[in-house]
């Protein structure tokens, strides 16, 4: 039986969403790509709100513009998004664009941002000073979410077997994480609040203690289910937070939006090598109504407050602001019509005004 922890919190926990920012057009094969995946019209009603539809199978996404950023931080700010979890990529890469258009945005401190740096994006050796200084300069932007006090919040996803494996394990990374923390304190800031994600709570525990990590979450979680409703991954990922909490490490609640890649099995992409067309087909998650989303979300925040001790950062984290091809959204999308769907936010917004604690 869970037991709550005395003298409850009041305060609203931050709610971030994790940006995996691919909706960039032609700038990339990914962006090429990741269009495939949405241009069946069956999953038209995932394409996010600054898509066009061409044909029934043909649709178009130019990429991001200042417009459509701006847009998305209005929209994200209006429901209440306190931070937004960008994916950290090399300074050319467009799956940078929507991040430099936020930070040139007149609307910028409408809504926070921190970072999510990939293990195998980690530069290691000669490459890591130059790497964590670019990270240490994002971090000191007035806008960079910080949780416990001052610390700035980084989550870092040490989910590749392999790649972890092939360089020693959190053994072997352990240096990289020291080399951070040397960096911030030689620069008089605060150390940063790191949030290991992995799938499996015990393997990631074991990694943040190794490394020296502040707390564990998770980028996603799948379930395993055959074919299952929303209100059953709603139910595995409430689970995972307590298998999270049994680790005895602290916790960043992970909000799951939905699961189902049938997009990206029907159409593999090329990062996905282990994907056969076709392979899979039957594994989804049924797409949540914005209530369904809105309720989950909602019992993360009792969770988060419930068990304080456990979740010092006072965050929890939604899978994700435009998976959309994963099944994973938040984003407004595109009705049939042309106009703008944002009943997901328009949910989350009434949900968390509404919000209070639990008792």
């Amino acid at each position: 039986m869970n037991v709550p922890t005395p003298g409850l919190v009041t305060k609203r926990p931050l709610v971030g969403a994790i940006r995996w920012d691919a909706w960039h057009g032609d700038k990339s094969t990914v962006g090429q790509e990741v269009t495939r995946s949405l241009s069946p019209q069956r999953y038209h009603f995932r394409l996010p709100f600054f898509a066009r539809v061409i044909s029934p199978d043909v649709v178009r996404i130019k990429g991001y513009s200042q417009a459509i950023v701006d847009d998305e931080i209005r929209w994200a700010s209006q429901a209440g998004i306190d931070y937004w979890a960008f994916l950290a990529y090399d300074p050319d890469d467009p799956m940078l664009e929507a991040l430099n258009f936020y930070l040139r945005s007149s609307r910028k401190k409408d809504i926070r941002f921190c970072l999510i740096l990939e293990g195998s994006r980690m530069q290691l050796g000669a490459d890591q000073d130059a790497q964590i200084r670019r990270l240490v300069d994002f971090q000191r932007d007035e806008q960079y979410v910080r949780v416990e006090g001052n610390r700035p919040l980084l989550y870092v996803g040490l989910f590749q077997s392999d790649w972890l494996n092939s360089h020693g394990g959190a053994a072997g990374l352990r240096p990289w994480f020291d080399a951070l923390r040397q960096k911030t304190s030689s620069l008089g800031l605060p150390e940063p609040y790191v949030v290991i994600m992995d799938f499996d709570p015990v393997r990631g525990a074991k990694l943040a203690k190794t490394v020296e990590a502040d707390a564990i979450s998770s980028y996603a979680t799948d379930g395993g289910a055959s074919r299952g409703s929303y209100a059953q991954l709603a139910q595995h990922t409430e689970r995972f937070w307590e298998r999270c909490r049994n680790t005895g490490v602290p916790v960043v609640p992970l909000v799951m939006s939905g699961w189902d890649r049938r997009p990206r099995i029907e159409r593999p992409v090329s990062w996905e090598s282990y994907q056969k067309p076709g392979e899979g087909l039957d594994r989804y998650y049924e797409t949540a109504t914005p209530a369904q989303l809105a309720d989950h979300l909602r019992k993360a925040l009792d969770w988060t407050t419930l068990f304080a001790d456990v979740c010092p950062a006072r965050t929890v984290l939604i899978y994700a602001w435009n998976e959309n091809d994963e099944g994973g959204w938040i984003v407004p999308t595109l009705n049939a019509d042309g106009s703008t769907n944002a009943a997901r936010l328009r949910a989350i917004g009434e949900t968390l005004r509404a919000w209070k604690p639990p008792r």
